[in-house]
């Protein structure tokens, strides 16, 4: 198995980089995240899990042994394969992940694209009894309508998920609950220095 490699980002695509190593280029599937931190000629290291199908050999890489927990722990749920484990990985780091799990917040899952409350549950389910509690926990709050309605939109002018609900929670408590307000609130995030 290959466990970690090093090497130079030669290209960045969607969701997967391409790494030379010892002169070879490394197709390798990464979290959302690492795509927008990494340029092409950056030197990077990489811890990896290396998934065998039939008709593929896959390398995903993970910038922490704890994203690569994470993400063998998700594959491991029914109907859960390595592209969606992958893409909870893009939306929803493992604090967070862990956080939704002590708590019993199946509603958290909701937030990747193409996971319902159903998925959410199993996922919930398969992880209680492999995921310990750190101190420190306190459950996330539950995202009101109103601001699922910014996330969409801000998703839809090409903010990713993590982004649009970094720029959700710069907004100053105690601002008023409509859409247009914190809407306008959360671009500000997007224009600061």
């Amino acid at each position: 198995m290959i466990a970690h490699i090093q090497g130079r980002v030669v290209e960045l695509e969607k969701d997967q980089i391409v790494l030379e190593v010892g002169g070879v280029g490394l197709q390798v599937y990464v979290p959302t995240p690492l795509i927008t931190r990494v340029r092409p000629g950056e030197n990077i290291s990489l811890f990896t899990q290396l998934v065998v199908r039939e008709e593929s050999l896959t390398i995903y890489g993970f910038e922490t042994k704890e994203y690569r927990q994470f993400f063998n722990l998700l594959m491991g749920v029914n109907g859960i394969g390595p592209r969606s484990a992958l893409s909870i990985l893009s939306t929803l780091e493992p604090g967070i992940i862990r956080r939704a799990v002590i708590h019993e917040q199946a509603e958290i899952f909701t937030r990747v694209p193409g996971i319902g409350m159903k998925t959410g549950q199993k996922i919930l389910l398969h992880l209680q009894d492999r995921i310990k509690a750190v101190p420190g926990m306190e459950p996330l709050a539950a995202m009101s309508e109103t601001d699922s309605e910014v996330l969409a939109a801000l998703t839809s002018l090409g903010y990713s998920v993590i982004e649009a609900q970094s720029a959700l929670q710069s907004i100053p408590a105690g601002t008023p609950p409509d859409v247009e307000t914190r809407l306008r609130l959360a671009l500000q995030y997007f224009s600061k220095p």
